[in-house]
């Protein structure tokens, strides 16, 4: 009988390796639940961002907070979309769009735990990224006095929503109808 040769034990960086892992775990998580959606087994992140168990619970104690990091990601690309002078809110429900297609499982999980603090932290964020591009949209004239933070955040879930339920080969044509309604409900 053979043995097999003896496979070196991983080295452990400890503390030094904790940004570094939490970015694989983060990419892994996007794989993993676009892959096979919100039931997919915790434990598959980490195998794939491949790290302990130990290492993905010390980052992310559940699945809500993992759902939370992965938005706050989110977010922060919305937040430098929206940040130049020129950026419209076209930009922003293109990136949404973008966003939304690989994110399907996230949006179920954290859409069910919309009270938690981190959840309502990041609507805080969405919602004032929007109301600066409000203001930009009303002073060009390109959107309606009408037209508040409030629609904008309820058209970006209903956006992200209907997109993470359609078929694959339905969402390019789901998005572009939305976008069609929201232009006509937002015009001047």
């Amino acid at each position: 009988m053979s043995r097999s040769p003896e496979v070196p034990p991983k080295h452990n960086r400890g503390p030094a390796a904790g940004p570094e892992n939490r970015r694989a775990l983060l990419a892994a998580a996007r794989e993993v639940y676009s892959e096979r959606g919100p039931g997919a087994p915790f434990s598959a992140v980490a195998r794939r961002a491949g790290v302990g168990q130990g290492s993905l619970y010390r980052h992310f104690p559940d699945r809500v907070a993992l759902a939370a990091a992965v938005f706050e990601e989110n977010v922060a690309e919305l937040e430098a979309i929206a940040a130049p002078g020129d950026a419209r809110l076209s930009d922003l429900f293109d990136a949404i769009v973008t966003q939304a297609l690989p994110s399907s499982a996230f949006i179920e999980l954290t859409t069910s735990h919309r009270q938690d603090p981190t959840v309502l932290h990041l609507g805080e964020r969405f919602r004032t990224l929007v109301d600066r591009l409000i203001e930009r949209e009303r002073t060009a004239g390109r959107i309606g006095s009408h037209v508040e933070t409030e629609d904008v955040v309820l058209v970006a879930g209903m956006l992200a929503t209907e997109l993470s339920r359609a078929e694959p080969a339905a969402r390019v044509e789901v998005a572009r109808r939305v976008r069609a309604l929201v232009e006509r409900a937002f015009a001047p």
